[in-house]
Formats: C-alpha cells, structure tokens, sequence
C-alpha cells in the first residue's frame, strides 16, 4: 500500500514515479512542493509537485 495523504507533508523527502516512468517503474527523488491529490488516499499513489516542478505519484517516504 502506498503512503496516505495525511502522511505526506511539504518539505518531504519522497520518491514519485512520473507519468513518462509509469512502464518502468523508475522513481525520481525529491522534496514535496504542492500535493495535488484531494482525496485522503488513491489506489496508485498520491500525486505530488516536487520542488524541481516534476509531478508524479509517491511510491516511498524517506526518513
């Protein structure tokens, strides 16, 4: 199960996969900027704006 809204803040750590890696799988890193998903979960993850502006669904939480 992927990380819920509620555990997901601005300023995160996170790793997303973007729509263009979907296929593959492969997960970019990055610091939350906005969280765009409105709903408190979504079965592929929620989407996220990480600060570099690439918009993808969290996949991992870094501690």
């Amino acid at each position: 199960m992927f990380p819920v809204r509620a555990d997901i803040k601005a300023g995160m750590k996170v790793a997303i996969v973007t729509k263009v890696n979907q296929r593959s799988g492969e997960l970019t890193e990055g610091i939350v900027k906005d969280i765009l998903t409105k709903s408190p979960r979504h079965p592929h993850g929620i989407k996220v704006r990480l600060e570099s502006g690439l918009v993808g669904r969290v996949k991992e939480v870094s501690s």
